[in-house]
């Protein structure tokens, strides 16, 4: 199992509507994170500031499946106007952060 995070910034007033979002999101894009072999995912704020975190088989292969996924091209249009997110210009996902540190 790997782990995978990222981070992106909430613009200036949407945090409520960038949660509200996540609490209906839609059911095919939860059916596309499960065929992308993502679980135990949770996005976490303070402030502005976001940060996620997920685990999955390969995160080569998670990348590649959100990368080519029609649900994930409008879930990140339809988010666009609430946060800030950059992107691998290789992947096309969220950029990766290395870990430092994991305790078991």
């Amino acid at each position: 199992m790997e782990r995978y995070a990222w981070k992106a910034t909430v613009k200036p007033g949407m945090l409520d509507e960038y949660r509200r979002r996540h609490q209906q999101i839609w059911p095919e894009m939860k059916v596309m994170l499960k065929e992308a072999g993502i679980s135990n995912y949770s996005i976490w704020n303070t402030g502005n500031e976001l940060f996620g975190y997920y685990e999955c088989q390969s995160a080569a292969k998670a990348s590649e499946i959100q990368a080519a996924s029609e649900v994930n091209a409008r879930w990140d249009n339809y988010m666009k106007d609430v946060m800030v997110m950059e992107r691998d210009p290789e992947t096309g996902a969220q950029p990766h952060l290395a870990p430092v540190w994991y305790f078991a």
